[in-house]
């Protein structure tokens, strides 16, 4: 889409039908990088900000492949004091886990949660992470779909 200085005063509207076919598929690797950073970048991309038609009404974003989640790297002492809680409603039922112990069982869910509580809470938070793929070690599973591999 091409802009002239007529068309600042207008406001952009873009087909639904055109924004689902022209998700592009980016492929990331996890391998030595911040689970936070890594965590608002992919959000970033399943909302759509790196497009000019971004909108925060819209759901505008990419599919996103993550490899290697198993080397994510936790600064700090997070490691030690960050829980994820789970409570099901019934009194004195509040689970806890550590941080470590998530990254043991399944690190592809530490960072599920990350990239979930980036994300904007509303109804689009839902198809966003639908979006999003986690895998432990690297995949071809999606290579014939031409990913656009980042970093």
């Amino acid at each position: 889409m091409e802009f002239t200085s007529k068309d600042l005063n207008k406001t952009l509207w873009v087909k639904q039908d055109h924004l689902e076919k022209k998700r592009n598929r980016v492929k990331m690797s996890a391998a030595g990088q911040h689970l936070g950073r890594l965590a608002t970048q992919i959000a970033d991309r399943l909302m759509g900000k790196n497009y000019a038609h971004y909108c925060d009404f819209w759901d505008t974003g990419d599919f996103v492949v993550l490899e290697d989640v198993e080397k994510v790297i936790v600064t700090g002492n997070k490691l030690n004091s960050k829980f994820y809680h789970t409570y099901s409603g019934y009194k004195g039922n509040v689970k806890s886990v550590s941080l470590t112990e998530m990254m043991k069982k399944s690190p592809e869910k530490a960072i599920w949660f990350a990239v979930r509580w980036m994300l904007p809470k509303n109804k689009l938070r839902d198809p966003r992470m639908k979006r999003l793929k986690l895998f432990i070690g690297k995949t071809d599973k999606y290579n014939n779909l031409n990913p656009q591999t980042l970093n």
